[in-house]
């Protein structure tokens, strides 16, 4: 482990605290976009409004603090400070070392720039570094063909697959489920 390398900070991007106000006005333009919210899981997607988001925003700081089992962070642009996405780590078993991942990049126009592979560096290192989990999980749609390929460009495993288990524009999806080690994860850094 390096105790010199940021934590928080990649080249473009870095992980920060919510900003109630301002947050949710930008992301409840993310939830008019089907297609985002789609990409994110199974759930039905349905556009929400800041208040909306600000409520959901106070329940994750307060389950942060209370329950100790997630870690929420915003993606923001180093230069400026813009939201450009959220990440977390949640589900988490300090028993068994273990915790679910997921990442979404809000703006179309912000999307196939690589700032989801620099947050999932970001978020692999502190799960494993700082947290000192040993393996991490992450549920993907079939058809976010993307994300599968990123999750797996990182060393994760697809592990179970849920066939057909999404119903989507008239046809079923598989549901992945992914998993990495701490040390895949590591022998990955090593190459």
């Amino acid at each position: 482990m390096n105790v010199d390398k940021p934590l928080f900070e990649g080249k473009r991007i870095c992980l920060a605290h919510i900003d109630r106000e301002e947050d949710a006005e930008i992301e409840s333009r993310w939830t008019h976009d089907a297609a985002y919210l789609r990409m994110l899981g199974p759930e039905p997607a349905r556009p929400l409004f800041p208040a909306q988001l600000k409520k959901k925003y106070e329940a994750i700081e307060k389950a942060m603090d209370k329950d100790k089992d997630q870690y929420y962070f915003t993606v923001r642009m180093r230069e400026n400070g813009r939201l450009v996405g959220f990440a977390r780590l949640f589900r988490i078993s300090w028993t068994h070392g273990y915790t679910l991942i997921q990442l979404g990049i809000g703006e179309v126009q912000d999307r196939g720039k690589g700032y989801g592979r620099e947050t999932l560096s970001l978020l692999l290192q502190y799960a494993f570094e700082e947290l000192n989990l040993y393996r991490v999980g992450a549920t993907i749609p079939e058809y976010n063909q993307q994300a599968l390929q990123m999750f797996q460009s990182f060393g994760f495993l697809e592990e179970v697959r849920r066939r057909q288990a999404i119903a989507r524009d008239a046809r079923r999806w598989d549901l992945i489920h992914l998993g990495l080690l701490k040390e895949e994860w590591q022998s990955k850094l090593d190459n």
